[in-house]
């Protein structure tokens, strides 16, 4: 009989004084822990380069956060609180949402949004989410009246600040559709990417349009029975054929957070004669110990959320023991944690 995989195993007590609010002044003057194994290393994330080769490759997802958290009140006079998770029909401005409001939204049922800005009506629901229909494009909506939709743990209102740091460099302007950062990509600032690039790394960009659930816990006991949210993934046949002829030249992968790691491990399942190729659609991959990674050969991650599906993924990639050893001497060294928090490099356990 097998034994049972334990949320519970991946739960751990954070003090409140080390969950990163805001970012620092400058991107990539975070710190970078090293974890090779049982051996840890503190530097700087402008150590980065020197971690790396030439002929690495260096794998980045591009996507863009939505201001996608928008504010109102529904025909009945309640509050309502409305964060857009994905849109699925852009042609008919309809979207699926998480809905916050002291009752649930019946069919039919108006709101209101953004001080009568925007006006949606329920037409439906998809599971916990409510299908609402918007009365304008909703891009260019959001783009005028809505809040970036920082985490839940930030315990604060979006700023001006978070439109920006909340956000990629290299994001691809087109590509709008994230709910939430992929946090290890914030590190990078211009300048640490001219260093990477002078040195003969390349870089490769994937998309995954991240959504809520990434700050989702698993609830379930047993984590096997925890299921994955469904997310839009994209290795481009550009970036799949570099993955290639840089594990044919001996070079190695680097994944530039889970986002890019599930986007790529999503993509070995559908490899052909042996050779990554260009995948589109979505993903529920949940990667979990033990797991044997098909492309990724290091890592680089932020600080995790207990009990959440990307502590379990590090935790399969660098192993557990070192994950949870690794995760000690951060909180005794006073490290920064999740979004806008310190980095780390994890070399395969």
């Amino acid at each position: 009989m097998n034994t049972p995989l334990l949320t519970a195993d991946f739960d751990y007590h954070l003090p409140d004084e080390l969950i990163a609010r805001y970012p620092l002044a400058v991107r990539s003057s975070s710190r970078l822990l090293h974890v090779q194994g049982d051996t840890l290393t503190d530097l700087h994330f402008t150590d980065l380069p020197d971690l790396l080769n030439k002929g690495d490759l260096l794998v980045l997802n591009d996507t863009k956060v939505m201001k996608a958290r928008l504010f109102g009140v529904k025909n009945t006079g309640g509050a309502v609180e409305v964060l857009i998770e994905r849109i699925t029909d852009h042609e008919q401005n309809i979207a699926h949402c998480h809905v916050r409001s002291s009752r649930a939204l019946k069919v039919g049922q108006a709101v209101s949004l953004a001080d009568g800005g925007i006006r949606a009506v329920m037409c439906g629901r998809a599971q916990n989410l409510f299908i609402l229909q918007f009365d304008a494009p909703i891009l260019a909506d959001l783009e005028r009246y809505g809040q970036m939709p920082i985490p839940p743990y930030f315990e604060r209102t979006a700023d001006d600040t978070d439109d920006t740091r909340y956000q990629t460099v290299f994001h691809a302007p087109a590509k709008q559709a994230s709910v939430a950062a992929p946090t290890a990509s914030l590190h990078f600032d211009d300048e640490t990417l001219k260093r990477l690039a002078d040195k003969g790394v390349e870089i490769a960009f994937v998309t995954l349009h991240v959504g809520a659930g990434t700050f989702a816990p698993v609830k379930a006991d047993d984590l096997t029975d925890h299921v994955m949210h469904a997310e839009y993934a994209h290795l481009p046949q550009a970036t799949a054929d570099k993955i290639n002829a840089t594990k044919a030249q001996g070079g190695q992968v680097i994944a530039v957070g889970t986002t890019v790691t599930r986007t790529l491990e999503t993509a070995h399942l559908h490899r052909v004669d042996g050779e990554l190729t260009e995948f589109a659609g979505d993903t529920q991959i949940f990667i979990y110990p033990p797991y044997e990674f098909g492309v990724v050969d290091r890592l680089i991650t932020n600080f995790h959320l207990p009990k959440s599906t990307l502590l379990m993924l590090v935790s399969a990639f660098a192993g557990t023991d070192n994950i949870k050893n690794a995760y000690a001497h951060a909180i005794d060294k006073k490290y920064r944690f999740f979004s806008y928090g310190d980095a780390m490099m994890l070399d395969k356990g």
